[in-house]
Parts: structure tokens; C-alpha cells; sequence
């Protein structure tokens, strides 16, 4: 059987970094692709390559690759990540990947399910209140009612 695409949304905040955690050690087993999904909502005066791939995203980016992540494609990555990344490589046999997307997460993302494709996805919960996610919007709401793939949503523990 052919290895899954398993997508985790990430902006290296401490709940997002609970979702790749948790696909890490939960979901991934040897021969999968463990895809890091960015969205770079703030990039409206960068010039440049980031124009190439405003519709479609970023091509894959091997984990060997990553430490050109920041100047190239606008996005910081952490030790943390970096090291989470590194140790699921290792021991499990996962193929990791980043890809990033340009524009609003939300529709970036669920974007992502079709055209990588992945077969499903990860994406942390900040915890919003329900006034809150009712005034603000739940990029992690729109995409488990949206999606066509399976979606896990993982709350960072407190």
C-alpha cells in the first residue's frame, strides 16, 4: 500500500506545533509524507518569486532544504519544529515536506486537501470562545465543515 499524504497546518505557534506533535507520534507510520502546511497571510508587499506561486503555493520543500525556507518562501522556522521534524524523519520513515500558500489560511488551506492532495489533515486549536470564533472566524471550523479528506483538530494541552 502506497504512503498517505498527511497534511499539518502550521504558523509554528504553540498549538500548531500540539497538531504536528500529535501527527507525529499518532498518525504517521513508514513510507508516509508528512506535509507542513504554511499560510503567509502577510506577504502583500513582497515582490518577487512569491508572485509565481500565489495561486498554487510554494513546489514541495524536502526537510534537507529547509534552512532556505526563511529567505526564499518568507516563512521562520523554529528549532522545535525543525527537531520534531527531524526525529519523526528518523524513526519512523516519513518523507517530510512544507509546502507554503499565500492569502487567507482558511481558503489556503482548504485548497491544500485538493491540490497537493493530501489524504488528510492536522490543524491546532487556539481554544477561541464561542463569541470569539463566532465574531473572528475558526480557520479550523471552516475546514472540518469544508474539507473533503478526513480533519483532526488537536487543543493544545494547557
Amino acid at each position: 500500500m502506497a504512503g498517505r499524504n498527511i497534511g499539518v497546518a502550521v504558523d509554528f505557534s504553540s498549538c500548531s506545533k500540539a497538531a504536528l506533535r500529535w501527527a507525529s507520534t499518532n498518525l504517521t507510520r513508514n513510507g508516509d509524507k508528512l506535509i507542513l502546511i504554511n499560510v503567509n497571510n502577510s506577504y502583500q508587499n513582497e515582490q518577487g518569486a512569491v508572485h509565481l506561486w500565489e495561486q498554487s503555493g510554494s513546489p514541495l520543500i524536502p526537510l534537507a532544504e529547509f534552512s532556505n525556507v526563511t529567505k526564499t518562501y518568507g516563512v521562520s522556522l523554529d528549532n522545535e519544529t525543525i527537531q520534531i521534524l527531524t526525529q519523526v524523519a528518523h524513526q519512523r520513515g516519513v518523507e517530510v515536506f512544507a509546502k507554503v500558500f499565500y492569502g487567507d489560511p482558511a481558503k489556503k488551506l482548504y485548497e491544500a486537501i485538493d491540490l497537493v492532495p493530501l489524504s488528510c489533515m492536522v490543524i491546532g486549536s487556539r481554544g477561541l470562545s464561542t463569541l470569539k470564533r463566532a465574531l473572528m472566524g475558526s480557520v479550523s471550523t471552516y475546514i472540518v465543515n469544508h474539507a473533503s479528506c478526513p480533519v483532526t483538530v488537536v487543543k493544545e494541552n494547557v
